[in-house]
């Protein structure tokens, strides 16, 4: 058995470390407990947006060989905005595809027709404002930049966001996704962005949460009495066979409380049972 001083030292560390990391163990909890009761279709959205979006069809479109553009084209992808056909040559240029004139961005009102095509006719636009630039923590983050944010009239603070570059439908926020996000910050504790999985303050911490499993197991298993009762019947069995040598095995010969026994009948069992004696005492 561990000595007395050893196992409050291991308790004082277990539970030192369970203060410290009780909060991040809650949030774990509590975020896993979310994602797992969370339909992900909702969180992204899915329930307010059409399920199908109608695809409009063009005519006397032009050829590349007509577009007005300097440079060899890599990719091409039509775009319907607001009615009109525009061709999104290489990621970075847009040309209407019926007159060949470069667009430098849409406008307000486009993006709103762009934001009926995708999301459901029921709800009302309650604002639309222009985003040049957001934070590390913005619901926008990581997507093309400026862009227009439609928001609705909904309990749930709906909001639609739209590429101003190409007119392109980019995503949809709202309240459970807003949970959803802040939950997902705690679970990886990326505090500066949100999306990085392999943060050196979740390693940290995920180590410190072994250590901590780790020392509890080893408290239950030097203060369990079913283990100690185990040990000292084991003990008693032992005493039990050296008082009356007939009963003594081999394996019996080679533990530590038979060795007194050799000095002869009498002064062996004195031995013996301080040898015993202080066997309790180090186990306690």
């Amino acid at each position: 058995m561990v000595k007395r001083r050893t196992a409050q030292k291991i308790r004082k560390a277990h539970r030192y470390l369970g203060i410290f990391l009780g909060i991040q163990f809650l949030m774990w909890t509590i975020s896993g407990m979310y994602f797992s009761w969370t339909d992900i279709d909702e969180i992204h959205g899915d329930h307010f947006r059409k399920a199908a979006v109608s695809q409009t069809s063009f005519s006397g479109l032009l050829g590349t060989d007509d577009l007005q553009s300097p440079k060899a084209i890599s990719a091409l992808q039509l775009m319907d905005i607001g009615g009109s056909p525009y061709y999104w040559i290489n990621d970075s240029e847009l040309i209407n595809a019926r007159t060949g004139v470069r667009k430098d961005g849409i406008t307000r009102e486009e993006a709103l027709k762009v934001a009926q095509q995708y999301m459901l006719p029921e709800l009302e636009v309650a604002a639309v404002e222009r985003l040049e630039a957001v934070g590390a923590h913005h619901e926008y983050r990581g997507k093309p930049l400026p862009a227009y944010e439609i928001s609705y009239s909904s309990p749930e603070n709906i909001k639609a966001y739209v590429a101003v570059e190409n007119g392109a439908f980019q995503t949809v926020r709202h309240r459970n996704w807003r949970w959803f996000d802040f939950l997902w910050m705690t679970h990886t504790m990326d505090y500066r962005g949100r999306d990085d999985f392999n943060t050196i303050v979740l390693r940290v911490f995920s180590v410190m949460g072994l250590i901590t499993v780790l020392s509890g197991f080893t408290l239950w298993f030097i203060s369990s009495p079913t283990i100690r009762k185990f040990k000292n019947r084991k003990r008693s069995k032992l005493l039990r066979r050296i008082w009356y040598p007939d009963t003594i095995t081999t394996d019996d010969k080679e533990h530590t409380l038979y060795r007194p026994c050799r000095r002869g009948r009498t002064t062996g069992r004195i031995s013996l049972f301080w040898g015993y004696f202080r066997e309790i005492r180090k186990s306690r």
